[in-house]
């Protein structure tokens, strides 16, 4: 996956604008887990071509057979891919992608609830998709009729999900897709990450038509991040009104505590993005790891347990990318109905129960001198103040080596009880029987 903050384009030089100087604000470094939510169009037919273990790919046919469901409206206008062969036998010659609206009941979904799961999984931030790529918005806006109160739902879904995160005292963000929306264009099917930036408009007519969506998000929902997706037309990168540097400025003038992230094309980010990539040490600036619990971001039925991440792996990644000084970003992606797929809602119960335990490792914490070893049982390091936290990310064997910097130091288990020493070597702590079944054993010391 490509780094987006080194995409700065175009160089306006003296014609450059001035950006805000924001930092990341320290709620958002604190709060380590938040949930992104994928959820539209693409979510009636919710299907994608496996990913996984034994599935190779060739590269020039990446697009054609997409893991992402959240890409079906482009992928099912590839003709022959197998997106574009399901769809015909499914909906029928002739049923273009966005007639799939009228077919779109969110009739299972309840914000309360859904939120309630989030929260319940441990989440500080959530993250719903304002408008994906498909150009389907899923607020009552006034700049297109293509939206979910006028077609298909014919409900405000982000001023529900709005209103019941700021009920549940998370903090609320927006999605928002500011250089890509196939239904205001009229280009090819993108087939290569070269198509991804020619295929898209970059007009000043579009970059007015895209501020004015994202400006009635900020005015309307004061949301605590601002998560663009593949830049910003370049039509609007000047020192226009809607240009991203005006946008921004009006943005942090109605939440001066929000936060951006680096997809917009300019040389100003908040945190960094990486996107199903491992990342292996600490990067010094604050960043955010997002991907799905399987292969795809929007909700895709042919997966199963085999394409998707256990209770146990989604908390080894949390704690991977929180001892590396990141943020981790887990989606979910309801079916079309609303409702949180079995598959889904274990593993994110999963992550809540451990947390209730663990969190003070992991909620407020930052990178130690080193994320982890290179030898031994797999653990990494995470810090609150004086205090060390030693995450086990294999309890099963046992004992957990401790490192020379911490060997005076008093040690006890995150359930409280006083961590004991082998007798036959004082560097390593024994992993009591109780934890030894855990995903991750957490010892503290200070």
């Amino acid at each position: 996956m490509m780094n987006f903050e080194k995409r700065t384009g175009p160089d306006l030089g003296a014609d450059a604008p001035t950006y805000p100087t924001q930092s990341v604000p320290d709620w958002y470094r604190d709060a380590k887990l938040g949930f992104f939510v994928h959820w539209g169009l693409y979510s009636v037919p919710a299907w994608a071509v496996q990913h996984g273990e034994g599935v190779n790919i060739p590269t020039e046919d990446a697009y054609a057979w997409h893991q992402y469901a959240e890409w079906y409206g482009n992928t099912v206008r590839i003709a022959g891919s197998p997106t574009w062969e399901r769809h015909q036998q499914l909906f029928g010659p002739g049923t273009s992608y966005e007639d799939l609206a009228d077919r779109w009941d969110a009739e299972a979904f309840d914000a309360d609830a859904f939120v309630g799961e989030l929260v319940g999984a441990g989440a500080r931030y959530i993250i719903p998709t304002t408008k994906h790529h498909e150009g389907f918005c899923l607020w009552g806006t006034e700049t297109t009729g293509f939206n979910a109160v006028a077609r298909g739902p014919r409900r405000d879904l982000i001023s529900e999900f709005h209103d019941a995160t700021r009920r549940a005292g998370a903090k609320f963000g927006v999605y928002y897709s500011g250089a890509l929306d196939w239904h205001v264009s009229d280009f090819p099917p993108i087939e290569s990450d070269t198509d991804l930036f020619r295929f898209r408009r970059n007009d000043a007519h579009f970059a007015r038509y895209s501020a004015a969506q994202l400006d009635e998000l900020v005015t309307r929902f004061s949301p605590d991040v601002l998560w663009n997706d593949i830049e910003w037309p370049d039509g609007g990168k000047g020192r226009d009104e809607y240009a991203v540097a005006a946008l921004l400025e009006r943005y942090f003038e109605a939440v001066p505590d929000g936060v951006v992230n680096d997809r917009w094309g300019v040389p100003y980010h908040g945190f960094l993005t990486r996107e199903y990539t491992d990342i292996p040490e600490i990067i010094p600036e604050p960043w955010e790891s997002t991907r799905g619990l399987g292969y795809s971001f929007g909700f895709n039925q042919a997966e199963d347990e085999r394409h998707s991440l256990s209770g146990a792996a989604l908390i080894r990644l949390l704690v991977d990318v929180v001892a590396k000084n990141g943020n981790l970003l887990i989606n979910v992606g309801p079916a079309a109905d609303g409702s949180i797929p079995e598959l889904q809602r274990r593993a994110m119960r999963e992550l809540g129960t451990w947390l209730e335990t663990n969190g003070e490792a992991i909620y407020g914490t930052r990178p130690w001198v080193r994320m982890g070893e290179r030898t031994g049982a797999p653990r990494r390091y995470t810090t609150t103040g004086s205090t060390v936290h030693v995450h086990a990310l294999d309890p099963s064997v046992g004992t957990l080596e401790l490192p020379a910097e911490l060997l005076g130091s008093d040690l006890r288990w995150a359930d409280g009880s006083v961590a004991e020493r082998s007798t036959d070597d004082r560097t390593v702590a024994v992993i009591p029987a109780g934890l030894r079944e855990e995903a991750v054993a957490v010892l503290s010391a200070g």
